[in-house]
Order: C-alpha cells, then structure tokens, then sequence
C-alpha cells in the first residue's frame, strides 16, 4: 500500500482535529471509529472480506501500513471470522493516541507541547497542512450538497464520521442540522461501511454486552441518536436498509 492515499482512519482523525483547541472531538468513540475504519481499509486492501457480520481475513499479506498491519495480524490470530462489533469493542482502546503518534511521524500533525492551568503538561495537535483537511471536509461536503452517490471511501468515511457523532463537529448548530441529517443518509451508498458504522454504534449501545439478551431495553437510544436494536443482528439491518 503506497503513501499517496491517505488512510480512511487518518482521514477520519484528521476530521476529528479541531484546529483551535488542537484536541479532537468525541475522543470517547473515535477510538471505536479508527477501529471500524482499519476494517474499512482492510477490506478496500484486499485483506479482508466481510462474511454476514463478521469479519474473515482472506490475504494475511502485510500492507506497510504499520498500524493496518498490527490489525491485521491480530485478525489473523483469531483464526476464524470474528463479528465487527466484537472486534470494534475488542481491548485495544487508544487508538487514537496510536494514530495521533502515528500522523505525526508521518508529518501530517505537529505535537505543540503545553500546559492546563500552568501546571499539568499537555500535547495539542495542529494539522501540518490545512489544504488537506480542507480537501477531505470537502469531499463530504460535495456528496451531501449534489446529491452524488459518492466512492466508496468518501461513503465509509460519512459513515464512520456520523457513527462516532462527528456531524456536530463538522456542521453545527440548527444551521448544520439538515447537513447531519444527508450526512447520515450517505451510510446507504456502501455496504460495507454501512456495516461498520452500525457494528460502531451497537458497542456505543452496549449491544455486544446483552447479545444473550433477547432486546434491548426499550427506548434506549444510543449516543449517536439511533435507537437500540432488538434482537436483530448487524447484518440483518444492513440488507434491509
């Protein structure tokens, strides 16, 4: 995999990146969207295949992606096809600060060290080139405003971007609502993503905690604004979409 593309989970960090504060939005769940994301990736590279909802590695072969690889590999350990949302909610919280870690050494954010209060060291994060997060929040922005079935990758990255509760972040107020609303729409334009951006907003849900469980409790909606599901799985919602 060459350096040309940007990665959907760079992609949708950088996204994340408010360039005031220099921290990201909705750092509770992007952990659980950089995760869905390298599923994304992984399966755009050819590594892996969706079967039902779970998750089949099909060509073990390593990216050069260090950290798509390291997912990869621990795919590959599981030997069998694992569920998205086991994977997606799976003990390896931190990915963000893996992918901050990440960009800058690819030189696409500057660590600026600093303070809270003039006490306690902190690290804020400013994107090395403003053009390209321009270009990424663009490429949103043109498939919500013409009504365009956008490439898969801008499909997934919508997906994820909505499931992780970005839509604020990037169109806020009443003035954003009906952007939210098209950026939401724009999950059915890739199955995959789809799949994954529900398998996201279930672990949010605790989905994967109750699956003995024949529903969910009623009424509940998850952080993201998409009630519970009941007793039906990823796959199933996404085929009757």
């Amino acid at each position: 995999m060459g350096r040309s593309r940007r990665t959907i989970p760079e992609e949708l960090l950088l996204l994340a990146l408010d360039p005031a504060t220099g921290t990201t939005a909705q750092p509770q769940t992007l952990d659980l969207g950089l995760a869905g994301a390298q599923l994304v990736e992984l399966s755009l590279a050819g590594r892996i295949v969706p079967d039902g909802d779970r998750i089949a590695v099909v060509v073990p072969r390593p990216t050069g992606d260090p950290t798509l690889d390291h997912a990869l590999e621990l795919l590959r350990r599981r030997g069998s096809p694992v569920r998205a949302a086991h994977w997606i909610g799976g003990p390896r919280l931190g990915l963000r600060q893996t992918y901050l870690a990440h960009l800058e050494r690819c030189g696409m954010v500057t660590a600026v060290p600093g303070q809270v209060c003039g006490v306690l060291p902190t690290t804020r994060y400013q994107a090395s080139d403003d053009c390209t997060n321009a270009a990424i929040k663009q490429r949103l922005d043109t498939a919500i405003r013409t009504g365009v079935p956008p490439d898969p990758r801008t499909a997934a990255l919508a997906a994820l971007a909505h499931a992780v509760g970005l839509g604020k972040h990037l169109y806020p107020g009443n003035e954003g609502r009906s952007s939210r609303s098209r950026l939401r729409d724009l999950i059915r334009y890739d199955p995959l993503g789809g799949m994954v951006a529900h398998a996201v907003m279930d672990v949010q849900n605790g989905l994967p905690a109750q699956q003995g469980r024949s529903a969910a409790p009623a009424g509940s909606r998850g952080p993201a604004g998409r009630p519970a599901a009941a007793g039906r799985g990823v796959a199933s919602r996404v085929g009757a979409r």
